[in-house]
């Protein structure tokens, strides 16, 4: 009798974990977490730390978009996302202009790291994740349910509760809360002063007298 084998096939990728356990070599698996953060909730906040505890490396990447008017800057995202994490010793913080499955490559990172809000949420994302799969194989979206008390929450509402002079202290992490309101209360100066800025601006062939009439919150 022809005496058959029970080896199972391995994938190239779990060659490279058995050669890496043979070596004893640690296996970092490092998750991606992209975004616009504009700016970062604590709903954003609660995802990076519960990701943190599940991955030994996390990288939250503010991703630039040219075709949207963006409150902040990127590099000020940037500052207000290290400076509300600073506690969490696996996290890094990064900005990306391009796709996400081109930066994790890039970061050599299997896991895409998203949050779900609502079931209004899950057909976008799964979507997306849908289509990151067809650009990248090997690269695994993982959803993480936000929690209860910041179901409701989205970078879109802190806007829209600020822009009115409402409290967002419960809404953001601490050093996003002056920022914010400073950037409105800048907003807020020049929509007053523009029937004066004006005929200043026409004056100067179009060009506006104050660099920051052009960018809401440099």
């Amino acid at each position: 009798m022809e005496k058959t084998s029970d080896t199972v096939a391995s994938t190239p990728y779990q060659d490279t974990l058995d050669e890496r356990k043979k070596r004893k070599q640690p296996i970092t698996v490092i998750a991606i977490y992209p975004g616009s953060f504009d700016p970062i909730t604590l709903g954003h906040l609660d995802i990076i730390e519960r990701g943190c505890q599940l991955f030994e490396q996390v990288i939250v990447v503010v991703f630039r978009n040219p075709s949207k008017t963006s409150l902040f800057s990127v590099e000020q995202r940037t500052r207000q996302i290290r400076q509300s994490t600073g506690h969490l010793p696996n996290l890094e913080v990064d900005s990306f202009e391009g796709l996400a499955v081109t930066y994790a490559k890039i970061r050599q990172a299997k896991v895409l790291l998203r949050g779900l809000r609502a079931v209004s949420d899950f057909e976008l994302e799964l979507q997306m994740a849908h289509t990151n799969k067809t650009l990248a194989a090997d690269i695994e979206t993982i959803f993480l349910a936000t929690s209860t008390e910041q179901s409701f929450l989205s970078s879109s509402v802190v806007k829209e509760i600020a822009k009115f002079g409402g409290p967002i202290e419960h809404l953001v992490p601490p050093p996003v809360i002056l920022d914010i309101y400073q950037c409105f209360a800048k907003n807020k100066i020049l929509e007053e002063l523009a029937p004066t800025a004006l005929p200043m601006v026409r004056a100067t062939g179009g060009q506006p007298i104050d660099p920051s009439l052009e960018t809401p919150c440099d």
